[in-house]
């Protein structure tokens, strides 16, 4: 995938991990800023553990996902994490580190991954918080809420003539709740 001009894609390896903590924790910064009453060492010990099983969760549950490094002009400036399912492809995870947020990264490679659904027939889904402001970029993008997952909104695009999919997807939600 090329992405988006002077950024590109690399496999996450295990040096990544120290930078990968760092996006997740970069990730976090509004949730943890309302904690006045924790110290830092708390708060550092509460994203290690949140970041530690997070990622065991991905490993476990996605084993065949991509997990990439998103880089600009070589430089690390987020993650993309992305697995192909039979009827879907589902955006696990984009972060960016608050320097690159807000600049068209995360839209581009979005569309980029809507391009590739649209070619192989298959629709886009994703998990959001209602109040993470990525939501709205989703949202100008085409997706749409289907479902609530404990505390995300699960969101699906179609490609046109596809929405047959996505009421499928829809219902087995439903009716595994």
């Amino acid at each position: 995938m090329e992405i988006v001009s002077a950024v590109s894609l690399r496999r996450e390896t295990e040096g990544d991990l120290e930078f990968l903590k760092d996006l997740y924790a970069a990730s976090r910064e509004r949730e943890l800023a309302v904690l006045v009453d924790w110290g830092d060492d708390q708060k550092r010990e509460f994203l290690e553990q949140q970041f530690n099983a997070q990622r065991s969760h991905y490993l476990k549950h996605y084993a065949d996902a991509r997990f990439d490094i998103i880089e600009r002009s070589g430089s690390p400036i987020g993650r993309l994490y992305v697995a192909e399912l039979t009827q879907e492809i589902r955006l696990m995870d984009i972060a960016l580190m608050p320097a690159a947020r807000n600049c068209g990264t995360g839209g581009k490679i979005c569309s980029e991954i809507m391009a590739r659904a649209t070619r192989l027939g298959k629709i886009v889904s994703l998990h959001v918080e209602d109040d993470n402001p990525a939501k709205r970029l989703y949202e100008r993008l085409g997706f749409v809420a289907v479902g609530d997952v404990t505390f995300y909104k699960l969101m699906h695009w179609c490609p046109p003539g596809l929405a047959h999919i996505s009421e499928a997807i829809a219902a087995q939600l439903k009716t595994a709740s």
